[in-house]
């Protein structure tokens, strides 16, 4: 899954990742989501606003990466989270954190949550973004049919 997001356009990533988070319930109708990254976005690729009124956002920032993420990048992430007085905020990535970017995050005015790619993969499959679920019939006997007969 993640080597089939690596090989598509940043701005896929960012659309997939507003999508997920949609789906996984954040923002109250598909138009509550909206894709901010490419060229000077100042550090924000996305914003999803939780109620109507657009009173509460999260803001997204989405690396589509392979090398880990630093403390670099959270820090820039903080720097632009707080430009926008955010409370909230969500760093997604198809590769890892380091130790340093965890904590920078950990130490964050607001709540930042850090999504690696492994967790991001494993949202995909449970929320049916970019898989199809099969169903898988197994054959049962069905005992009261034989004791009609």
């Amino acid at each position: 899954m993640l080597e089939n997001i690596g090989r598509s356009p940043p701005e896929f990533f960012e659309k997939l990742v507003l999508e997920l988070l949609h789906t996984m319930g954040y923002g109250t109708s598909r138009s509550d989501l909206q894709r901010v990254g490419g060229s000077g976005d100042g550090g924000i690729d996305g914003i999803i606003s939780l109620d109507r009124l657009g009173l509460e956002k999260v803001y997204i920032e989405a690396k589509r990466w392979r090398n880990t993420v630093g403390s670099p990048e959270i820090h820039g992430f903080m720097g632009a989270f707080q430009l926008q007085s955010a409370s909230k905020g969500v760093f997604i990535t198809t590769s890892s954190f380091t130790k340093d970017a965890k904590q920078a995050a950990a130490k964050a005015r607001g709540t930042i949550v850090l999504v690696d790619g492994e967790q991001l993969a494993a949202l995909m499959m449970d929320h049916g973004v970019g898989v199809n679920h099969k169903a898988l019939q197994v054959p049962k006997v069905d005992s009261d049919y034989f004791e009609d007969g």
